[in-house]
């Protein structure tokens, strides 16, 4: 991916940051939602604060705060890393992947339209039924399970929903290890 390249400026009386887009990808704004759209999908997002402004201006996405106090920058700096992580994702998307664990009962992961289900988890005679959003392609091979989407936030919130779904309460993980486990958090192996 063509990094962006991320400007913060300090006039006297409000802070600017400035976040250049790679070719391909377009950026438009309608009332306080910003849209990316790439090659891998579109994405957006809505500024909630209020003294925080919007625009674009050519390949850029201006932020502009209305004063330059140590909040105001935080709320740029805060928005200018979400914009940035939906420019990743609409350029290469966001990728997590999981792992299937079983010692005694063999799990069964299959995906039909927009649900997962999980069979023969621990010998359980009815299946387990995840739903899954639109906008993330999930992928099963064997033991490996990979989810990407183009909105880091969807991919994350579906690998824990995934994960929080084969958590048998009152049981210990060190002894009944059973499940599927997050083991690449966009990138980053979990240890």
């Amino acid at each position: 991916m063509t990094t962006a390249v991320e400007v913060q400026k300090r006039e006297k009386g409000k802070v600017t940051g400035e976040i250049v887009l790679p070719d391909g990808v377009t950026a438009s704004i309608s009332g306080r939602v910003v849209t990316l759209k790439g090659p891998k999908g579109e994405t957006s997002r809505k500024i909630t604060a209020a003294n925080m402004g919007v625009s674009v201006a050519g390949n850029k996405v201006v932020l502009e705060s209305g004063s330059d106090r140590k909040k105001e920058k935080k709320l740029i700096e805060s928005m200018r890393a979400h914009v940035v992580n939906m420019l990743r994702g609409v350029s290469e998307c966001h990728v997590y992947k999981m792992k299937v664990c079983f010692t005694h009962f063999p799990i069964t992961v299959t995906v039909s339209g927009s649900q997962m289900l999980v069979k023969n988890f621990f010998g359980e005679k009815t299946p387990r039924k995840i739903d899954l959003p639109a906008n993330v392609k999930v992928k099963v091979e064997g033991a490996n399970i990979t989810l990407e989407s183009s909105d880091k936030e969807v991919a994350a919130m579906t690998a824990a929903a995934i994960e929080q779904a084969m958590k048998r309460p009152n049981f210990d993980t060190r002894v009944f290890g059973d499940g599927i486990y997050i083991t690449v958090k966009d990138g980053k192996e979990v240890k």
